[in-house]
């Protein structure tokens, strides 16, 4: 994992600001240093990403290798990969508060 600072390809991400506040995605692609976008296979599927402002999400240290390898290989992601990415962060994200005992 990279100790970038700046948003990565495959990334997941909590957004805070917007219709979509609290959800969670994944960054398909950046477009500049202050956007990117992001899809979650669900509601936002991968060929209609959100473009989202970087200030209004959250990054999270976890980069999806499956999202990315996809995107490097063809250029493109299933939605069905998104939302493996998605439903695998928040398992684990659960399983971490349990453990810590929220």
């Amino acid at each position: 994992m990279n100790n970038n600072v700046g948003p990565q390809i495959g990334q997941i991400v909590k957004i805070l600001k917007g219709r979509d506040r609290g959800q969670v995605g994944v960054i398909v692609a950046i477009a500049d240093e202050k956007f990117v976008y992001i899809a979650d296979g669900d509601k936002r599927k991968f060929d209609a990403p959100k473009k989202k402002n970087l200030l209004h999400l959250e990054l999270e240290p976890v980069i999806s290798s499956e999202v990315v390898n996809s995107l490097n290989e063809s250029g493109r992601v299933t939605n069905g990969k998104l939302r493996y990415a998605v439903t695998k962060y928040l398992q684990s994200t659960k399983t971490n508060a349990e453990e810590k005992g929220d």
